[in-house]
């Protein structure tokens, strides 16, 4: 395993730190991808010089990044979106590009193609952004025999849009949240990074899902409210009529970035949980046992209280 060469497009994001980090640990060179290098310089301190080469890539564009996958053994996706701008749609993003990466993955010598998609990927849902994940999915296993598909649930940490978004919303005396009941099964950054290492480096998972959530299954409120707790704050947390919500949402879709609830991820509160179903492989067939959330993410959210880190708890 030693000197390996891994490629991952969109390894400046969320996930990509942590992974990276851990790939060079164990010795991997990596080429990230990302449309400003010039911004992620950051990633280079983490391994020893040589170790991290930052490739600027315009998704219209693959010459740089098909050569970049040619002298590469393995290639990990990463690249998702939450919602669709004028210039990013969730077809494009989660089913075109991860197509066009296995197509490459074919024509070269790359011994496995990881690409992360996420828990409710369905070609029946509602949801575009469920639609394109499966479609994404499918076009992988079609493309390259040798693809492992990695579905994490809601993924936490220091640098999430989960957790410190409600933690933001803490300035309102009432948080009403859409969808009270709806479970998920939130799961540490760090465990989603060791989860793709061990699909690495698992022998003979090729054409696999990995299903892969948290130790415990919690509804939305719940989540909140434990939010809430850690950075000490009392709030009412109340639920929003669904209908009510899909009026808003399509008021706030047509702003720049939405500012809470899009009327897609209205569609996803709508459909089943975000939960392991147990038709995959799991984090337990990778000898993972998950770490837990509401205890970590006690290490993030200290700066939303009042008093900071030095707050009473």
């Amino acid at each position: 395993m030693k000197n390996q060469i891994c490629t991952i497009i969109g390894g400046g994001g969320f996930i990509g730190r942590y992974l990276v980090r851990n790939l060079t640990k164990k010795n991997y060179r990596c080429i990230i991808t990302t449309r400003n290098p010039f911004q992620k310089g950051y990633l280079k301190t983490q391994a020893t010089p040589g170790a991290i080469e930052l490739l600027e890539w315009n998704p219209n564009n693959f010459s740089k990044l098909e050569e970049a996958i040619k002298n590469s053994d393995i290639v990990i996706n990463l690249i998702g979106i939450l919602y669709e701008t004028r210039k990013q749609k969730f077809f494009n993003i989660h089913a075109n590009i991860p197509e066009t990466l296995a197509k490459i993955c074919s024509k070269s010598e790359v011994k496995k193609f990881i690409h992360v998609s996420a828990i409710g990927a369905n070609e029946l849902s509602k949801s575009i952004y469920q639609k394109s994940k499966y479609k994404g999915e499918i076009k992988s296993f079609e493309n390259f025999k040798n693809t492992v598909v990695v579905r994490p649930s809601v993924v936490c940490g220091p640098e999430d849009n989960f957790t410190n978004l409600f933690s933001k919303l803490s300035f309102l005396p009432i948080i009403p949240i859409v969808g009270m009941n709806y479970k998920f099964q939130p799961i540490l950054v760090t465990d989603v990074a060791d989860a793709i290492i061990q699909t690495i480096e698992t022998k003979n998972n090729e054409g696999k899902i990995y299903e892969i959530g948290g130790p415990k299954v919690i509804s939305f409120r719940d989540m909140v409210k434990s939010i809430l707790n850690v950075i000490n704050k009392k709030r009412f947390v109340v639920g929003m009529p669904m209908s009510i919500a899909k009026i808003q949402s399509s008021i706030t879709d047509i702003l720049p970035f939405p500012p809470i609830l899009t009327r897609d991820q209205c569609e996803i509160l709508s459909e089943s949980d975000n939960v392991v179903s147990n038709n995959y492989l799991t984090l337990k067939d990778l000898n993972i046992r998950p770490s837990n959330v509401e205890e970590a993410m006690e290490k993030w959210l200290w700066r939303f209280k009042d008093g900071g880190q030095f707050a009473k708890t």
